[in-house]
């Protein structure tokens, strides 16, 4: 049975459709991946679609060395496509466990699907040139090619990354455009010789049977390839919506991180955690309404509620599986005692600029714990812009803290930290603990009155359980040698001025 020239245009036209939608979530898989890899989202996001494009365009140019058998090297690049968008994820995670070069084999991809994606559009209107004029030709294939990448930006957004992940979504979209191209070669294979659809058969058949394996083996050959990036056993691994959560057990003690950067250890947590609550609430008078910025772990809020003078305590972070797992994981549960389903706690799902923007709420004492300002991202959170917010939240006789980074393994980011905090009205004084698993780890105390080192040596530690903190080290933790560079001309970070980022970037970590 003969099919009509309309089929034929409108099978075409859904095969781009397939393109655009594939080709655009594989653009923000690998950004994404090269965001969690190398870190700085904003960059790699602006990369990875410069390189896609300009791939696109060489692609256009490569079309035209073409002159015979159209139907069948676009038929050719579909199921390349399908291939390199399954397996996209799970390359770049094999080749991230095994290599500090993770970015070359994301880049490569990135060309790659540029590149077939770029053949298949001047592929698609010479097909289409012999079904409509040239008027609705052109018009017709760009335009389903540009719903499509509009369906899949929502897709990846809505559905793909929160619900099936880094380690799905790749498989999903090549099996649309596995299928779909199926479709199109059935529709089109009389415009292909005998020989060429025997060809076409056998790989159909051989690319569905690769993908297919590829979607049952997925988690396990994704946690092969983050297993061989850590040193201990990974137990728990998730993608969120925001970021990759991994958890790692060695000997009795397990290690959080995310997105690759390690955020605490149970061994030796209490380093960190004992210091950053017990020095800012030894501090402050009236301590009733406290805020926690970040600290979905749950380990701040267990320090806190030490201090039976407190009423409330607000713990605001931006990913809710984080909170969920601070809530109910057991190891989690078990080393913040239970902290986060106490009824003085409230934890709200909320990004943290846009909760205390909106809030009317004064806070006795506010505890910033967030990640890294390793990108612009995470950058905004540490801005004197975002600082002057906290400082008009803050009582007049309250304490904040932030915890912030190493002062020797990234000596400009933190007293650049330091200098923006001054600089949005508060007194300072920086204070940092030798962690066992992190090394010198360092946070900025601030007031909206001075602040002495003479006021920590005041603080009165009894009746808290303490693992470490006592007397006796307040006054060390207050003490620091000269600075290891010279810090007189580093510059205050803002949003529209993005230094700390930059200066953090720039430390030492090759010594941690």
């Amino acid at each position: 049975m003969s099919i009509s020239n309309k089929k034929k245009s409108l099978v075409l036209k859904i095969a781009l459709f397939a393109t655009g939608f594939s080709g655009i979530v594989a653009e923000y898989v690998l950004s994404t991946l090269a965001s969690y890899f190398i870190g700085n989202a904003i960059l790699q996001f602006t990369l990875i679609v410069s390189i896609m494009l300009f791939s696109m365009g060489l692609g256009s140019r490569i079309s035209k060395t073409f002159n015979a058998n159209i139907v069948f090297y676009f038929v050719i690049a579909e199921l390349l496509l399908s291939l390199l968008v399954s397996f996209s994820a799970i390359a770049s995670y094999i080749v991230y466990g095994y290599s500090n070069n993770s970015w070359i084999i994301i880049y490569v991809l990135s060309i790659a699907i540029g590149l077939l994606i770029g053949l298949e559009i001047p592929f698609a209107t010479r097909i289409n040139d012999s079904y409509e004029e040239l008027r609705l030709n052109i018009s017709n294939i760009l335009e389903k090619d540009y719903y499509g990448s509009l369906l899949g930006g929502l897709f990846f957004a809505f559905i793909g990354l929160p619900y099936l992940g880094l380690t799905y979504t790749p498989f999903v979209l090549g099996l649309v455009n596995l299928i779909v191209s199926f479709w199109l070669f059935y529709t089109l294979k009389e415009h292909i010789s005998k020989k060429l659809q025997r060809i076409l058969w056998i790989s159909y058949i051989g690319v569905f049977s690769i993908v297919l394996l590829g979607l049952c083996y997925a988690k396990p050959l994704v946690l092969f390839g983050e297993q061989a990036k850590y040193k201990d056993k990974i137990v728990f691994s998730e993608q969120t919506k925001y970021q990759k959560i991994v958890i790692t057990k060695w000997s009795d003690w397990h290690s959080l991180y995310i997105n690759g950067n390690q955020q605490l250890s149970t061994f030796d947590e209490y380093l960190y955690h004992e210091p950053m609550v017990h020095t800012a609430l030894g501090i402050t008078d009236s301590k009733k309404d406290i805020l926690v910025l970040g600290g979905g772990d749950g380990c701040i809020a267990r320090e806190l509620l030490q201090y039976e003078t407190i009423n409330t305590i607000t713990l605001v972070d931006l990913d809710s599986r984080m909170i969920d797992i601070g809530k109910s994981h057991p190891i989690f549960a078990s080393i913040n005692k239970n902290s986060l389903n106490n009824t003085k706690v409230t934890t709200i799902n909320a990004d943290a600029f846009t909760f205390l923007e909106k809030s009317t709420k004064t806070y006795d004492v506010i505890l910033v714990d967030l990640p890294d300002p390793n990108n612009v991202d995470l950058n905004k959170l540490y801005t004197k812009e975002f600082y002057t917010i906290c400082y008009n939240h803050l009582s007049d006789e309250g304490t904040f803290i932030t915890q912030s980074g190493s002062p020797y393994y990234a000596t400009k980011a933190f007293y650049c930290i330091d200098k923006t905090l001054k600089k949005s009205g508060f007194h300072t004084l920086p204070i940092h603990n030798q962690i066992l698993t992190l090394g010198e780890w360092g946070w900025i105390l601030a007031k909206k009155t001075p602040i002495h080192k003479e006021d920590l040596q005041a603080i009165n530690l009894e009746n808290l359980q303490l693992k470490w903190l006592n007397k006796e080290v307040l006054p060390g933790i207050t003490s620091f040698g000269k600075p290891l560079i010279d810090t007189t001309g580093i510059k205050i970070n803002t949003i529209f001025e993005p230094t700390l980022y930059i200066y953090y970037k720039q430390g030492n970590w090759d010594l941690y």
